[in-house]
């Protein structure tokens, strides 16, 4: 997701989960607030922001708690009345800025706070939304103007040393913070053979790429990583299990394969460290792997997610998907299948740039959950990751 074609890019333990109402009991006393949205709020521990995840759980309604599950994407310059209606109506937890807007950091800050008030209510304190956006450089810029750098992209800034990339990525990650930001849908992790190079339509072509071996872009995603973490905001390892090695960008083609990569392919070292260093987020891509499941893209997957990201690569963030509300390659599926088989495969949190996809995905996940207990203990805990890392965010704080 995310290639310039559409103007955008995409593209807590399970103890601790097991019973929820044995942890609220635990944690009646506990007092949840959400600070305010300039507030310089200090992320939570792992342990204490699990914990104020399952506070914050036990008193949601379940179509608050669905509604977690979703990232509904809206215009960067002047959100829809339309689509921020859907979102508020659906109880959407997450949203993401799309298109394209150089109107600067404190025209951005205003859009986003406006629309921040429109987040769920539990126990009479806000739950804050996740505000993301694409901002790898380049041609996937989505915020520029005033207050923001012009980012190169991804293949120049490979050529820079990684302490110089560190620097770059907290001025980057200090800006978007500045804008109201919590999540850059960045860094890119994929290697591109230099041999397909700007064959390879969806990274390559747009040179979003960090450089062509895996060493490279594990080096340089890891101290774009870093750089954002100093500056308190999270960034998103994509796509995996990488789109290196495909010719076509799923974006706007159907049947993208990539008939090379295996579950122990070099190209997946970049993914392995950035989750050894804390990447909270992990966005999978919507191509097919066969030589890792024949029979599923990777966003319906059980064993890209569950058995090779989670149980392999030991992952314990958000597992966020790459666009499915009007990606080419998931048009085989009604809205409500692509929710339902990406939550069911392990993921977490369902990304459309397409709010108006987001009644349906949200009435085909109830549905499944209505007659479905397996899936809705995937439910319970994917919301649990939710609320966790909006809690490590600053956006759910326990006190």
């Amino acid at each position: 997701m995310g290639t310039p074609v559409r103007r955008r890019a995409r593209g807590g333990s399970a103890a601790r989960r097991t019973s929820v109402g044995l942890v609220t009991a635990a944690l009646a006393a506990g007092v949840c607030t959400v600070p305010a949205a300039d507030a310089a709020a200090r992320p939570a521990s792992a342990l204490s922001a699990a914990s104020c995840a399952d506070t914050v759980y036990a008193k949601m309604t379940q179509a608050q708690r669905v509604g977690q599950l979703f990232m509904g994407g809206v215009n960067a310059t002047r959100p829809s009345a339309t689509d921020l209606k859907t979102l508020r109506t659906y109880h959407v937890g997450s949203v993401m800025l799309t298109g394209r807007s150089s109107a600067g950091t404190t025209a951005t800050r205003k859009v986003v706070d406006a629309f921040r008030t429109q987040a769920d209510t539990v126990g009479g304190h806000r739950v804050g939304l996740l505000v993301s956006t694409d901002q790898e450089g380049g041609q996937v810029q989505v915020l520029s103007g005033p207050g923001f750098s012009v980012i190169p992209n991804a293949l120049t800034q490979g050529t820079w040393n990684t302490a110089t990339l560190r620097s770059r990525a907290a001025t980057w990650a200090g800006q978007l913070k500045a804008a109201g930001l919590d999540l850059n849908l960045a860094p890119v992790a994929d290697v591109v053979p230099a041999s397909l190079g700007t064959r390879n339509a969806p990274i390559g072509h747009f040179y979003r790429e960090y450089g062509h071996t895996p060493s490279v872009v594990t080096s340089h995603t890891g101290a774009f990583a870093s750089g954002f973490r100093t500056a308190k905001v999270m960034t998103t390892f994509k796509h995996f299990p990488g789109l290196g090695q495909v010719t076509g960008n799923t974006d706007t083609t159907a049947n993208v394969v990539d008939s090379v990569t295996t579950a122990s392919s070099s190209s997946l070292q970049p993914f392995q460290s950035g989750i050894k260093a804390g990447a909270p987020f992990v966005m999978i891509s919507s191509a097919k792997y066969t030589k890792i499941d024949s029979k599923h893209i990777a966003a319906f997957s059980p064993t890209v997610i569950n058995s090779l990201l989670r149980t392999k690569f030991g992952f314990k963030g958000v597992v966020i998907s790459d666009d499915l509300g009007q990606a080419v390659a998931v048009r085989a599926y009604t809205p409500a299948q692509r929710a339902v088989q990406f939550i069911g495969a392990g993921g977490d949190m369902v990304l459309t740039v397409k709010a108006s996809t987001v009644p349906a995905m949200v009435q085909g996940v109830q549905a499944q959950m209505a007659k479905d207990a397996s899936f809705r203990t995937k439910v319970a805990a994917s919301v649990h990751r939710v609320l966790t890392a909006k809690a490590t965010a600053g956006r759910l704080t326990c006190s």
